[in-house]
């Protein structure tokens, strides 16, 4: 198909004006709306069908063919929309075939765009299922009228929705998707409304028990989830720590919500509760306080020692067991990190208890950096001194004391110190240590 425009006589002579034909090459733009008002109209698929007939019957020339499932309601957000623009002005198609002018732009910029291409003469024409838009005021007008009124339904859609959102909330369900310990209400007269679930619910009431009541860590909360009851969510996956702690923080367990987030609108919520408000402060102050994650990485010879098989550091983790009395053990166990060979396997992991135990039996093989470690024990026996003679009234303690041989004290910290002298102590080793088949070996 050519399009016709009038050009004067050159140099400027007065004559009868001349049509200077110019052939149009179409582009097929097919795009799917994400509008809900929109998913009944055509889809993809069956416009390109129709464009085709409309093109096969007026002998259009189509040169290329986009699909766009994007909303058109942002400005540039459209990645094949950018790609016709761009192409026109490279010059490979001069025209537009879609299904309504509201397929190529539901907003203002983009409207302003499409102008500006058929101003400059580089877009001659926009063909759709019914009508055409050629470059002259009067049909350039009218498509810009379409355009700004698919603006306006947009605009009165987002604002419908939000005042639909708004009430929602006052009448006390929470939008959004559903949390979890809770399920849809599968009744058509309460569509909106959530109930407990059965399954995930009651676990959710005992993860605010142990933190509120019995001070539980959250590493410790976490293996209780995942590997002594191994607890899903809805979508069958274990719950991920930090899903675990905005489970926690979460105000909708005790019946309260805000939307949007951060906006400062709280609402009461019809919903049954999984816990109390006091339990939920007193979880608030558990996080405050970092109480809840005070056990974590606490170990005392990670990064400390190495796989004999692939060199990478001895790492740790935490495990829990339930005793009889219905108290939990804390058992920490060392293995190879995998961070030199991800397949290694030539560490079995070794508890902690047992690792000490070998640790005591090789001291004296260990070359130690004799005064640094002289310097920690002097430390330790001023604080001695200093703790006899303010709190126990004893006069002059530190008048004299026995040699101490620096490996016995060295036995000590490994029996009795804290992970930080454990590690202090470690730090004075002059020896490399390895770890291989659960066994510590000096070099």
């Amino acid at each position: 198909m050519e399009i016709a425009t009038q050009t004067g006589l050159p140099g400027g002579q007065i004559g009868r004006a001349e049509k200077k034909v110019i052939p149009l090459r179409f582009c097929l733009y097919a795009r799917k709306s994400t509008e809900s008002e929109e998913r009944q109209i055509l889809s993809i698929d069956s416009q390109i069908k129709e464009m085709l007939q409309l093109a096969e019957r007026e002998g259009l020339e189509i040169v290329s063919m986009k699909r766009e499932s994007h909303s058109a309601k942002e400005t540039g957000q459209r990645p094949v929309f950018n790609e016709i623009v761009e192409e026109i002005r490279g010059g490979k198609y001069n025209a537009i075939l879609t299904w309504a002018p509201d397929r190529i732009s539901r907003n203002a910029g983009d409207l302003g765009r499409i102008v500006d291409l058929m101003d400059n003469g580089a877009l001659q024409e926009i063909r759709t299922y019914s009508q055409t838009f050629r470059n002259n005021p009067n049909e350039k007008f009218l498509l810009m009228i379409l355009g700004s009124q698919a603006k306006l339904e947009n605009d009165n859609r987002g604002v419908n929705v939000r005042r639909g959102m708004r009430t929602r909330c006052e009448m006390g369900y929470r939008p959004g998707s559903t949390l979890t310990g809770y399920i849809n209400e599968r009744r058509l007269d309460r569509r909106c409304q959530v109930i407990v679930d059965p399954l995930r619910g009651p676990v959710i009431r005992k993860m605010y028990e142990k933190v509120a009541y019995e001070q539980w860590s959250g590493p410790k909360l976490y293996h209780w989830l995942r590997f002594e009851i191994n607890f899903q969510t809805a979508g069958n996956k274990p719950l991920a720590l930090g899903n675990m702690y905005r489970i926690l923080s979460n105000p909708f367990y005790y019946g309260v919500f805000e939307y949007p987030k951060k906006s400062g609108n709280w609402y009461q919520g019809k919903h049954e509760t999984l816990v109390t408000k006091e339990m939920f402060d007193k979880v608030q102050a558990q996080l405050k306080r970092g109480n809840i994650q005070r056990e974590s990485h606490e170990f005392a010879f990670t990064k400390l020692m190495l796989c004999g098989k692939c060199g990478s550091c001895i790492s740790a983790e935490e495990k829990y067991k339930e005793r009889k009395d219905g108290t939990t053990a804390r058992y920490v166990y060392y293995g190879c990190g995998r961070t030199r060979d991800r397949q290694c396997k030539g560490n079995t992991y070794l508890r902690e208890d047992d690792l000490v135990e070998q640790l005591l039996k090789i001291i004296d093989q260990i070359d130690l950096n004799q005064l640094r470690v002289e310097m920690k024990f002097e430390d330790e026996l001023k604080r001695h001194n200093k703790f006899q003679r303010t709190v126990l009234g004893l006069s002059d303690p530190s008048a004299k004391h026995d040699e101490v041989d620096i490996k016995t004290y060295a036995k000590y910290i490994l029996k009795e110190g804290t992970n930080q002298e454990k590690r202090e102590l470690m730090g004075c080793f002059r020896s490399k240590l390895k770890v291989m088949g659960g066994v510590v070996t000096v070099e």
